[in-house]
């Protein structure tokens, strides 16, 4: 899950597998594999690299380090 903020100020968490894309139309949205869309606070890029380390973290992107956090 990702941390992010509705425009409104809220903070939710988002399961970033189900994400489809991200766009600035300025502001980021985000559509999910069902078509529902979240418009968020964050920079494109910055949600680009949350969901990144969210997949590292879950070990489907990259592989994890050996001997580290043993």
């Amino acid at each position: 899950m990702i941390k992010l903020t509705k425009l409104n100020g809220e903070n939710f968490y988002l399961n970033a597998i189900y994400i489809e894309q991200i766009q600035s139309f300025p502001d980021t949205t985000i559509t999910l594999t069902n078509g529902k869309k979240f418009v968020v606070r964050e920079d494109e890029e910055d949600v680009i690299l949350l969901v990144k380390e969210f997949y590292r973290d879950v070990h489907l992107l990259g592989h994890p380090r050996m001997g580290e956090n043993e």
